[in-house]
């Protein structure tokens, strides 16, 4: 590529936001996130190149953009303690960049591929055992923002829905009759989502209060003001009826969420149904329940099985590849 001809990264990056938001129909959140992970190495990256030259007078072009440097970039993140699963998010960002432009014969390789991602253990979530869910929902609603409360609180365990779909329900996504919520997922895929009789009931005694208030409002879920509901406001409601009901304050929407995945799975229900109720697009994002399964059921053959606490309570010592 002629001096002249180069692109520069900023530009790139630009290029990069219109793909994303055009071709891929990425959500604004991805964006942002692709956006702030870019414009990060970016400044880094000019600063490591001219060193002694004002960022201002001196644009870093995209085939400067080497291993090396993307090395150097992921040691300065490490040194300041950033964790693995942030490092790997970078990389796959840049990895995701350069291969665009590749693609486009701009770029003769993508240096990222070079460079290993850092395996990232995800933590195992923290599931609410059934009788804390029942704490939860077995209240009873004083007003009409409790009863809106008690209506989202039992969408949230019966479907799995997310929090960001939650609050973009309008009134028209609803079947009522059907048990069934449409909603529009990650990436914008549609699914369709499910609620039995319970979350039903506190859905219609909902709707019985909130359709005189703004019948022109296509939201489904309003606030005080009768505008709809943001995703914050759904955390702070969540957050205050855990907190009455004396659960942990990490409660959170997607405790629930995983409340709903794990105890489907516990009660039989197979893998791939739960990936397509959840709208995961990987398997291997809904395996992680499988993990907190087999750990639940490990506790309870270890509390139950009397061979299993004679050996934790008298066995200390005992190699576990000598056990059957």
């Amino acid at each position: 590529m002629a001096a002249t001809d180069r692109i520069t990264f900023a530009h790139a990056v630009d290029q990069f936001r219109t793909y994303l938001e055009v071709e891929c129909n990425a959500s604004p959140h991805t964006v942002r996130n692709y956006l702030s992970d870019l414009e990060q190495f970016g400044a880094f990256a000019k600063t490591a190149h001219f060193p002694e030259t004002s960022l201002a007078e001196t644009a870093l072009a995209l085939d400067q953009v080497d291993a090396d440097l993307i090395r150097a970039f992921l040691n300065a993140l490490h040194g300041q303690g950033t964790g693995y699963r942030t490092l790997a998010r970078k990389i796959a960002a840049l990895r995701s960049f350069l291969d665009h432009f590749q693609r486009q014969d701009i770029l003769l390789h993508n240096p990222a591929r070079w460079i290993r991602t850092p395996k990232v253990r995800r933590p195992l979530p923290d599931v609410l055992p059934i009788d804390h869910v029942l704490a939860l929902l077995n209240t009873d609603a004083a007003d009409p923002l409790e009863v809106r409360d008690q209506a989202i609180l039992e969408l949230f365990y019966a479907s799995g829905i997310r929090v960001n779909e939650l609050v973009a329900l309008d009134l028209h996504d609803v079947d009522l009759q059907g048990g069934t919520l449409r909603v529009m997922g990650k990436g914008k895929r549609e699914r369709q989502v499910f609620f039995g009789r319970t979350a039903q009931h506190a859905l219609q005694a909902y709707l019985d209060i909130r359709q005189p208030q703004t019948p022109s409002d296509p939201a489904l879920f309003l606030n005080h003001r009768g505008r709809r509901l943001s995703t914050r406001g759904v955390q702070l409601l969540v957050k205050k009826h855990c907190e009455q009901a004396g659960l942990p304050p990490s409660t959170s929407p997607h405790t629930l969420r995983h409340a709903f995945a794990t105890h489907l799975l516990d009660n039989g229900a197979d893998l791939r149904s739960i990936q397509e109720l959840l709208g995961h697009q990987q398997l291997s994002t809904t395996q992680q329940y499988t993990h907190v399964s087999t750990a639940r059921l490990f506790d309870v053959y270890d509390q139950s099985h009397p061979r299993a606490r004679r050996r934790r309570q008298s066995e200390p010592g005992t190699c576990r590849e000598h056990e059957e």
